[in-house]
């Protein structure tokens, strides 16, 4: 099944990532299995945003973990410019490792504190032959690209705030110049201020070099005005696939709606009139996930069907692709136009 049209950059096919559960004093054995990651089939354009969403645990970073071949994939198949990536390992993936970087979630975490700015930055350059005053004047032009000063390249990583780790661990995505860029919620740890400084820059930089970005997060609100389309995920599963603004005016899934339904609106008077929705309950366990249609335990429109049958993406039309049982806007057009102001729940 294909969910859009030809010219990929990142083909991902029926991708699954499950972690044994294992107990046993002197010999292990396997009772279970966490399903991070269930059957996803995605794919990306050059040049696109493709945004992620969904709520923690659900399985979005190890998503973007396993498409990098940072984690080995139970199975299914990751292409990248048509070429496989599943299964290869070290001189083999080296090539195509330099097309594809990640900016990580925590600017803390994720930067070496031992090592200086200079040489976090020009590691990817050194591992590929960059050296003396090649590699210094490269590692100069990248932090000045992203809004640090070239004088940064021998101060450690706590001299800096949130906003300039981030900057930093851009400026090491971009030194082998890849094509594309897995971003892993990069702003969710920074002030509201600085994360629109780091979003403006992402924008600028794809502009400039031609990138194209996975952009994982769980704020709908963010991830619309970076995205060209938006792909939601709930327990290891895409249940809505859409062009952004369309999957924000016409949510056919209610989980999508839930999120949506969280978004701060500017306006009091639309606030004043909207109705958000709570879901009842916890994120079931990705280990003992619920039958058929995951989300039909929190889902205020499951019925029978929901709880026995396990829904497809079905293609509603415009690349719009969704997975339910009760599409809300055949169904439920009230509950779009009460949690999302100003949407165009027109039946299609």
């Amino acid at each position: 099944m294909s969910l859009d049209g030809a010219g990929r950059l990142l083909e991902i096919t029926d991708l699954v990532k499950h972690f044994p559960i294992k107990r046993g004093i002197i010999v292990d054995r396997e009772v279970g299995r966490v399903r991070a990651v269930d059957g996803v089939s995605l794919s990306v354009a050059p040049g696109e945003t493709l945004g992620l969403v969904g709520e923690s645990g659900c399985g979005k970073s190890t998503l973007c973990r396993t498409v990098l071949q940072l984690i080995e994939p139970t199975s299914g198949s990751v292409r990248f410019e048509g070429q496989e990536l599943v299964g290869r390992r070290g001189r083999e993936l080296r090539p195509l490792r330099r097309e594809m970087q990640m900016i990580f979630q925590d600017p803390y975490a994720s930067l070496n504190p031992r090592k200086r700015v200079g040489q976090i930055v020009g590691a990817p350059l050194a591992l590929h032959g960059a050296s003396g005053r090649e590699l210094r004047s490269q590692v100069q032009e990248l932090l000045e690209r992203v809004g640090l000063s070239s004088e940064h390249m021998n101060r450690f990583p706590h001299e800096f705030s949130g906003g300039q780790r981030q900057r930093i661990g851009i400026a090491r995505a971009l030194a082998l110049q890849p094509k594309l860029i897995i971003c892993d919620e990069p702003v969710s740890a920074l002030d509201v201020s600085i994360q629109a400084q780091i979003i403006n820059l992402l924008e600028d930089l794809q502009d400039e070099f031609d990138l194209t970005y996975v952009f994982v997060a769980h704020d709908l609100g963010v991830v619309r005005h970076v995205s060209d389309r938006i792909a939601v995920m709930y327990l290891g599963k895409i249940v809505e696939l859409g062009p952004a603004e369309e999957v924000y005016a016409n949510p056919i899934h209610p989980y999508t709606l839930t999120l949506l339904s969280a978004v701060p609106i500017p306006d009091p008077r639309e606030n004043a009139v909207r109705k958000p929705i709570v879901l009842e309950g916890d994120l079931p366990s990705p280990a003992n996930p619920p039958p058929a249609c995951r989300f039909h335990t929190r889902c205020p429109y499951a019925t029978e069907i929901c709880s026995e049958i396990e829904p497809e993406l079905v293609d509603y039309g415009g690349g719009h692709w969704a997975a339910c049982h009760h599409p809300l806007h055949r169904e439920h057009p009230e509950a779009i136009a009460a949690a999302v102001p100003h949407a165009d729940a027109a039946p299609r």
